[in-house]
């Protein structure tokens, strides 16, 4: 893939245009090239191309012109020299963290991460004798005590799932780039429209794309981006070999969502905004976290480095798990399901669902009970959804 000349242009119009590559036919719509090979000229073209000496295409598990216009439309809206689009939001993140370490690094990794995430860098990196420290991220000393002289990663996201945590990103980009670390960011929660880790300092951002970019609960879909050195350097041969490639149609799909990016965030993030008032004011609910609230644990964090608030409410009640249970269960428009960032309002319990292999206390650590729910915050109507959550609450007691 390679990057195009940098236009001055809004996130709204590089959603609708970036990274466009249009065929003899001048479509309107991206083309989906549902191929797995392509022709070459001649041997001599096909030796130049393999080399490298000819631009051009080789094989869908390497790149692909759809996917391609999918990762020119990210990096013009990141702000990023190159992109590499993966089969989930899990195989970016598996991609980006193993991609340029070897036996003996160390990863150091912020404790509130998604539970695949944690069992990539607890569970699966020492295998391969790659060493991991697991800390409070929120505490920016933490990363700095954590440093070992062979530390060669810091690995966090934020706003966190499913707390909603916010770590000082431009603080820890400082403190890895003093022990020549790569800092990865996982910016689903914040959306690309709300946060620039790359801005901030980060080296690396990932994002699950399943969520917000397609944001219609059609397919799955990851991208990570970087500098274009350190793809070309570590990722590329990664990527080409262990194939965790994106498919042609889903990176239509992703384009597609790309166009209504904006309109969908914005209305989810005011809807947000509105319930986590009204659920912080209610008897039932023990705690509301949502970012750009006053009383968001890291607010003053929030402010300085994210543009907008969430789509996401994190919120505990009262009752504990049967409580928690006993809402979701009354709830008629709110959906129980893992996802996020979906049209449709979506609402788990995390300690049963997406953290159900952390340990009681590590879920303690992170501030996470019994009756934590975490919702997702859709495109219905916002009375719609409040009158929904006011009947479930009264049934939940």
């Amino acid at each position: 893939m390679t990057t195009e000349k940098k236009r001055n242009w809004k996130p709204q119009t590089t959603l609708v245009h970036g990274g466009t590559l249009r065929s003899q036919f001048g479509e309107t719509s991206e083309a989906i090239y549902l191929t797995q090979g392509y022709v070459y000229e001649s041997s001599e073209r096909a030796e130049a191309r393999f080399k490298g000496e000819e631009p051009g295409f080789i094989y869908s598990r390497y790149a692909n012109p759809t996917v391609d216009m999918f990762e020119r439309r990210m990096c013009a809206l990141e702000g990023a020299e190159d992109a590499r689009a993966t089969a989930s939001g899990m195989a970016a993140v598996t991609a980006a963290v193993l991609c340029g370490l070897k036996a003996g690094d160390h990863i150091v990794a912020a404790r509130a991460l998604f539970g695949s995430c944690r069992w990539v860098v607890e569970t699966l990196a020492p295998k391969y004798g790659i060493d991991c420290s697991i800390i409070d991220g929120s505490v920016i000393d933490n990363w700095q005590a954590a440093v070992k002289p062979n530390t060669k990663l810091f690995f966090l996201e934020s706003p966190t799932n499913p707390t909603l945590e916010v770590v000082d990103i431009a603080a820890v980009a400082e403190i890895a780039n003093s022990a020549g670390a790569r800092l990865v960011v996982d910016n689903v929660f914040a959306t690309p429209l709300f946060q620039k880790p790359l801005e901030l300092g980060a080296h690396v951002v990932v994002y699950s794309a399943t969520k917000h970019i397609d944001g219609q609960g059609r397919c799955l879909g990851g991208v990570i981006l970087s500098d274009k050195k350190w793809i070309d350097e570590h990722l590329h041969d990664y990527f080409r070999h262990t194939g965790p490639s994106l498919s042609p149609f889903n990176a239509w799909a992703l384009l597609k969502g790309l166009e209504t990016l904006p309109l969908r965030v914005r209305q989810q993030t005011e809807s947000a905004a509105r319930i986590a008032d009204v659920l912080a004011e209610h008897p039932a609910v023990a705690r509301v976290i949502y970012p750009g609230r006053p009383d968001h644990p890291q607010a003053d964090i929030v402010k300085k480095q994210m543009s907008g608030g969430s789509t996401l409410i994190c919120f505990d009640l009262k009752g504990d798990k049967p409580a928690a249970f006993a809402l979701q269960n009354a709830l008629d428009i709110i959906k129980i399901s893992n996802n996020l960032g979906d049209a449709k309002s979506l609402i788990t319990h995390p300690a049963t669902t997406t953290h159900k292999n952390l340990t009681d206390e590590a879920r303690a650590e992170l501030g996470m009970g019994g009756g934590t729910l975490r919702l997702s915050v859709g495109l219905e109507d916002v009375d719609d959804l409040l009158n929904d959550l006011d009947e479930a609450l009264t049934v939940a007691g």
